[in-house]
């Protein structure tokens, strides 16, 4: 995705500041960027702000002396057009074909083959106005793509839904309308530690934080396939794109599991959640069960945790599956485990719930960098080992092992 020619266009909204912010990131990630500004985009940013931004001149003037083709020479020179901030106006004059500014004449000439984006942006009312409902229809029915308002205070101090997306999220939805994988998956990640109350302030638990899950769900967002990622409610936040559920105890990861792959069609489940092995089976304080509320531990007393193992979910998802051929990730954490330890608990992994791929990490090889995350993803059979040394490496070969696994006819 990277070096992909990116046509901006800003219409007159006070949003375009922000619009600034996404064209910087674009420039910074190595796409190649123009800018076209209507007349009213340019009465809030300047034009110097936008060629400082693109490193190219802007353009606003379908007239303008020497470039009376560009409407045709840019869309043809584009991978992906983006019209951000897209005004009620802007949208309106889109579903009625009309061509009489730059503006117009860009998007008619538009190769639909290729990613059209539009960002709204407005004022509430506006956004839900009947003209701007149908118009919105109509261009998605010719193919445009929309990057999702948000809901929350406009410029004007109303409040609901017609706030622009952010950077964050508009970038990536550029990046993933631009990349085309040689097969689009709907995948479903789960990430972060189950939790067991052992009263109703403390639990039990483990250290997951959940960076790793998130960040492979949002690399195959980047990469075009559809994500939900289904995480600990302590864990990191799902990435821009991504679909996002959340759970605490272990009957509630188990429950979900359940509801979701029954319930939708996943071709892929990156089960990195750290499921711990145990609950609480009771509480004895010398003989006293503790009240539901903060268990009082008197200093000469002992409390006893009766524990009981967790099933190993892992083993259930094919079962639960409404997909018989959903490709399954597992992943295997050792502490310590000398080589031959490592390739019998990969191999029990394969035997006992029928995964596609197994990562193997071992605690003690973990470095202190943010994206470091030495790791070996076995494949069933004799095949060797993909090595990877950080959690960018993992998702990349992740996503390519399974785009590259066959359709089931």
């Amino acid at each position: 995705m990277s070096g992909s020619n990116i046509l901006f266009i800003l219409t007159g909204s006070i949003a375009a500041c922000k619009a600034c912010d996404a064209v910087s990131q674009l420039v910074q990630r190595g796409h190649r960027v123009r800018a076209v500004a209507t007349p009213a985009a340019l009465r809030f940013v300047g034009a110097a702000t936008l060629e400082g931004l693109t490193g190219e001149s802007v353009l606003s003037d379908l007239f303008e002396a020497g470039a009376a083709m560009d409407h045709i020479l840019l869309a043809r020179w584009a991978d992906a057009v983006v019209i951000c901030p897209a005004t009620a106006n802007s949208l309106n004059r889109f579903a009625a074909g009309l061509a009489d500014t730059l503006v117009g004449a860009l998007f008619l000439a538009h190769d639909r083959s290729k990613p059209l984006l539009l960002v709204p942006a407005m004022n509430p009312a506006m956004w839900h106005h009947p003209a701007t409902e149908t118009a919105v229809e109509k261009l998605k029915e010719w193919g445009a793509q929309f990057v999702s308002v948000e809901n929350g205070r406009t410029a004007c101090g109303d409040e609901g839904e017609g706030r622009m997306a952010e950077p964050e999220m508009i970038v990536a939805s550029i990046e993933a309308a631009l990349a085309r994988p040689t097969r689009r998956l709907r995948v479903l990640v789960t990430s972060g530690g189950t939790a067991e109350p052992i009263d109703g302030v403390r639990v039990l638990t483990n250290t997951s934080t959940g960076r790793t899950g998130a960040g492979l769900a949002g690399h195959f967002a980047r990469c075009g396939h559809e994500v939900v990622l289904l995480r600990a409610q302590s864990s990191a936040a799902a990435p821009p794109l991504c679909r996002e559920e959340t759970f605490f105890t272990f009957d509630e990861l188990d429950s979900a599991l359940t509801r979701l792959l029954g319930g939708e069609h996943f071709d892929a489940i990156v089960h990195a959640a750290a499921v711990g092995d145990f609950r609480v089976a009771s509480v004895n304080m010398d003989g006293a069960e503790p009240s539901r509320g903060r268990a009082k531990l008197p200093s000469d007393q002992t409390c006893c945790l009766e524990l009981r193992p967790t099933p190993k979910l892992v083993e259930s998802l094919l079962a639960r599956s409404l997909n018989p051929a959903l490709g399954i990730v597992a992943f295997k954490l050792t502490c310590g485990a000398r080589k031959e330890e490592e390739q019998a608990e990969v191999a029990e992994m394969f035997r006992t719930c029928g995964a596609d791929l197994v990562v193997h990490n071992d605690l003690t090889k973990r470095a202190d960098s943010a994206d470091a995350f030495p790791a070996e993803i076995y494949q069933p059979g004799d095949a060797p080992p993909v090595r990877c040394a950080t959690r960018t490496e993992l998702a990349a070969a992740l996503e390519q092992l399974l785009s590259a696994v066959p359709v089931p006819t």
